[in-house]
């Protein structure tokens, strides 16, 4: 069997990251918009929603894209160029997301990294399932079933998208590379938790209960 060398995926995972640690949700709506998302946000998250909800459509589009595609591009590259059937390319799909969570250029601070983590999974073409899984159940927690806060919608969200992975993906590097990408997800969800209750309701119901 040939002997793995780790050099490239280091290489891959480190551009990932740097990539990544670029926050497009702070720097965009910063300096076109001159708002701070950071500082007018109720939970300071330099993300994609918050630039839309203040910043308007066009400022949000164009953070949206550019979250997409700084994750996007080191993985779909890295895909092409070093094995991605090989184990460590978990870790060449979690570093983008590492990265605007706990962003290089912003002393580790960042955002939530949900587009980012969309980012990746795009970059997995031909193989969109994990991506689709990841969008069904955030369709499905938002329109159907309504779970709310956000907070709560995310993580289990992403808990159950894991799940659905390991038992779907047969590739070990894919199952692993989604597992650590939840778990960076799930921690900066839980660091924003300031004791809101869980509600459930279903579409047909007016309010929520729990």
């Amino acid at each position: 069997m040939k002997e793995l060398s780790w050099m490239p995926y280091l290489f891959w995972s480190l551009i990932g990251y740097l990539s990544g640690s670029v926050l497009s949700g702070y720097l965009i709506p910063k300096y076109f918009n001159h708002i701070d998302v950071c500082k007018i946000s109720d939970d300071g998250n330099p993300g994609t929603a918050n630039a839309y909800k203040y910043a308007g459509f066009w400022t949000g589009t164009a953070v949206l894209l550019c979250e997409l595609l700084k994750a996007f591009f080191p993985v779909f590259l890295a895909a092409r160029m070093i094995d991605s059937a090989r184990l460590p390319f978990a870790f060449v799909m979690a570093a983008p997301v590492a990265g605007h969570a706990f962003s290089a250029f912003f002393k580790g601070k960042g955002g939530k990294a949900i587009a980012a983590s969309f980012g990746v999974l795009l970059a997995l073409f031909p193989n969109l399932f994990p991506f689709a899984a990841l969008a069904l159940f955030y369709i499905l927690f938002s329109t159907v079933i309504i779970i709310s806060p956000h907070l709560f919608r995310s993580i289990i969200t992403f808990l159950l998208f894991t799940v659905t992975v390991f038992i779907k993906v047969s590739v070990p590097s894919i199952r692993l590379g989604c597992g650590l990408i939840s778990a960076i997800t799930i921690k900066k969800h839980l660091k924003s938790f300031n004791g809101e209750a869980l509600k459930v309701r279903m579409i047909w119901q007016r309010k929520f209960s729990g």
